[in-house]
């Protein structure tokens, strides 16, 4: 099963923690792009092989610290079909290094295109996609996550559905009552439902949820709705979420979360917390240090809390 095979690389490595690989061009070092555009000329096949060095430079330098990446499609889709090929050579080069994938598309539709999205994100077939899990948006309801539900179940992968989302905005939809509970609370119970006999070794399902670190009281709700979901939870760092917050998103275990971190990381050279030591060459080793300074960052709070999986 998906969470059991993610259990075991977190506890392996010690790490809740995971780099979101959300290359926007003006992260990328200018060095890469000019070199890049210099040898090959400024077209679209350039510019999205410019996405591929600068996403695998950051694998090379956080595949033996943290247990997943998770890539954003938009950054790839953005340049069409020469995009989608960087993404699924992105994808491809992190499952060889070791690390389990994934993917932010947030996808949900009904009937013959469900099945279809499915199939190339989480199918075996050729020139399917085949990462480890992705994003599910739940607004045209369970007829939109069931064909999804089916590829966790066989072929052992993995889906987190929008519950609560990191951006402020997100009050405007998922915190509006209906039978006298929040838009996010009917999709929490969803979840837990369509969890529940699905459950592996270490007691988590398959179907996990997306829940925002920016706000602390409602990931603690949830983490009592949904027991054995475990949780994608983006927003430490640039969104404002802090470690300190999160301890509650977490199960007495140590477990259920893994917490993404995408800027803080993969632009760290610019940080001025890190642009002294490290300059645009050495991008990645910025990435390395941030990405262990946010791993002892969680742990220290988990270990203050008492909850230490390992």
């Amino acid at each position: 099963m998906f969470t059991d095979k993610l259990i075991e690389r977190i506890v392996e490595l010690r790490n809740h923690s995971i780099v979101g690989i959300d290359p926007h061009y003006s992260i990328i070092p200018d060095y890469i792009k000019r070199d890049l555009i210099r040898d090959n000329g400024d077209n679209i096949e350039t510019k999205t092989e410019i996405l591929y060095t600068f996403s695998r430079e950051i694998i090379d330098n956080t595949y033996d610290i943290v247990p997943a990446v998770k890539p954003q499609i938009a950054f790839f889709e953005r340049y069409g079909s020469w995009g989608l090929r960087a993404l699924e050579r992105v994808c491809s080069y992190a499952k060889r290094k070791g690390l389990f994938v994934i993917v932010d598309v947030k996808r949900g539709d009904i009937g013959s295109t469900c099945e279809a999205y499915s199939q190339y994100y989480l199918g075996d077939e050729e020139g399917s996609l085949s990462c480890d899990a992705i994003t599910i948006n739940p607004y045209l309801g369970k007829d939109s996550i069931d064909p999804f539900i089916e590829k966790c179940i066989k072929g052992e992968k993995g889906i987190f559905v929008l519950a609560k989302t990191s951006n402020k905005s997100s009050v405007d939809i998922q915190d509006k009552i209906c039978d006298n509970k929040k838009i996010y609370e009917h999709v929490a119970e969803l979840i837990a439902q369509l969890g529940k006999g699905y459950e592996g070794e270490r007691g988590y399902n398959s179907i996990g949820a997306v829940v925002g670190g920016t706000f602390k009281e409602e990931g603690e709700k949830l983490r009592k709705t949904m027991k054995n979901s475990y949780f994608l939870v983006p927003g430490y760092g640039a969104q404002g979420g802090k470690a300190q917050d999160l301890t509650g998103y977490f199960n007495d275990d140590g477990l259920g979360s893994v917490i993404n971190s995408s800027r803080g990381i993969i632009g760290a050279y610019k940080s001025e917390k890190y642009r002294a030591d490290y300059d645009e060459r050495s991008f990645g080793a910025a990435a390395r240090r941030a990405a262990i300074d946010m791993r002892d960052d969680i742990n220290r709070y988990l270990r203050e809390a008492g909850k230490i999986a390992w």
